[in-house]
């Protein structure tokens, strides 16, 4: 072949190339971001796999990502960076075929970025996290001084459970034990509240199109609303508006936050639009006690991994797992727990909806997986069926869903108050004492409170669930006798 023709054979195909080279970029199709209290979420919609690098740049503070072989089709200002880190995010071509991206950040932030694969609503995926350190992941975290509190109410509950349980808990008999009786600290109640799904998981979607992260969210600040109003509880939301948390992370949450109660809220769904009803679950340490509870167990677990956490790789989780084995014996007394308030709430489901199944349910979700707080998942309907989506849209309905919620958990901890409450020094002021009771006086002792008794305070603390020497003025103590 003479060179003059392969030259332009060869100028031929470089043509017929370059616009092939073109369609085969990677494109950003779209760019989404949820604000949280203590993070902010960036997602890359794709248009394919793309490989990226994210670094950070100081003076002035920004973070970089770099994504190879790609475009800019999203729309950056139309994103809205409300509530964000990010003061604004511009884009460039960088060495000819490859894409930059720059956030201009307003603080310190911790990155961290992954993949996802395409699912039935989004394609491939780059997320890109913005962790905000030392920022708490609630708006009103609770006092130092109730953590406190509450961190010897559940060192009692556990040291009592060992007790119940056969297990040693060798208190030593104290020479004398002076400390005079503090004032009642009169605590709240902490109930946590968890709106299911959120940000980048939207959780089911109705035949209408509407959404459970939506839904549920409406349900849980009813009921936020609800338990701030009544004295002597007070709500803290795992999330409060569209953003996602992982599933340990919601229980990490709580348990930082100290909470009595932890309350899971969703929205039920299954390939048949026919099922209805609402249910409640409580955590089943042997599996699921249906083929259903199972299935829908599996399905909720599934979404941590849009969290970019696989439990069964995580070093992290692993530790939590000990942890929680460590505390096994407690989980008992906290499952009877969940059992007892399940039941109050489901009772009164009832009244506003047509359960799904007369009892409480039993799963392994990871979200009710902590030994020390009574925890339930509620499923306030099947949004898989058009008639119950109408009604999960109705402003009354979730009112009603609200109250009756909030309704068992309230008849619960009224006749079963944690000993600093406000609710347990309303009961003990209340009534008047037993003979085998004594109210607590200013200037009290245990030392005196057992020797006038005639008993030892080690049996004293016993029977009362007392871990450490404080007692509080007003409190009432049963006097076990021999």
């Amino acid at each position: 072949m003479r060179p003059a023709i392969l030259h332009r054979l060869l100028a031929l195909s470089l043509s017929m190339m370059a616009p092939l080279a073109a369609v085969q970029a990677g494109e950003v199709e779209n760019l989404r971001l949820w604000a949280a209290p203590d993070h902010a979420r960036l997602v890359f919609d794709l248009a394919s796999p793309t490989q990226a690098k994210v670094f950070s740049l100081d003076n002035p503070r920004r973070l970089v990502i770099d994504l190879d072989d790609s475009r800019m089709q999203a729309d950056l200002d139309g994103l809205d960076l409300t509530g964000s880190a990010i003061s604004r995010i511009r884009s460039g071509v960088r060495e000819g075929n490859d894409l930059r991206v720059v956030l201009d950040l307003e603080r310190e932030v911790a990155p961290r970025h992954f993949v996802l694969a395409p699912n039935n609503q989004y394609g491939h995926r780059l997320v890109v996290d913005l962790e905000y350190p030392g920022e708490s992941a609630v708006e009103d975290p609770i006092d130092p001084i109730e953590a406190m509190i509450r961190e010897q109410e559940i060192a009692a509950k556990r040291a009592q459970a060992q007790v119940d349980l056969g297990g040693s808990s060798v208190v030593p008999e104290p020479e004398a034990v002076v400390q005079p009786a503090q004032p009642h600290p009169k605590r709240d109640i902490i109930i946590a509240i968890d709106a299911g799904h959120g940000g980048e998981d939207p959780g089911a979607i109705g035949p209408s199109g509407t959404l459970e992260k939506d839904v549920v969210l409406q349900i849980a600040k009813r009921l936020q609303q609800r338990v701030n109003a009544a004295e002597g509880f007070r709500a803290v939301m795992i999330r409060d508006s569209d953003y996602y948390v992982g599933l340990r992370q919601r229980t990490h949450i709580a348990r930082e936050q100290k909470a009595d109660f932890f309350v899971s809220i969703h929205a039920d769904a299954f390939h048949s639009p026919r099922p209805n009803g609402s249910s409640v679950f409580a955590l089943s340490q042997r599996g699921a006690t249906s083929e259903t509870a199972q299935w829908l167990a599996e399905s909720e677990n599934k979404a941590d991994l849009i969290g970019g956490v696989d439990g069964n790789l995580s070093l992290k989780d692993k530790d939590e797992m000990l942890r929680g084995v460590l505390l096994d014996l407690t989980m008992t007394a906290t499952l009877n727990d969940s059992l007892s308030i399940g039941g109050q709430v489901l009772d009164r489901m009832g009244r506003v909806n047509r359960l799904h199944k007369p009892r409480v349910e039993q799963a392994g979700f990871v979200v009710l997986k902590s030994p020390d707080i009574p925890s339930l998942l509620v499923e306030t309907g099947f949004i898989s069926n058009p008639q119950e989506e109408r009604r999960l849209l109705d402003p009354a309905h979730q009112e009603k869903m609200a109250r009756a919620i909030f309704s068992g958990v309230e008849e619960h901890f009224r006749t079963n108050p944690p000993p600093a409450s406000l609710l347990a020094w309303q009961r003990d002021n209340g009534r008047s004492t037993a003979g085998d009771e004594y109210r607590i006086q200013p200037g009290d002792t245990l030392s005196e409170i057992a020797s006038r008794h005639d008993v030892p305070v080690r049996r004293l603390k016993q029977a009362n669930e007392l871990n450490g020497d404080v007692i509080r003025v007003g409190q009432v103590l049963r006097i076990p006798r021999s």
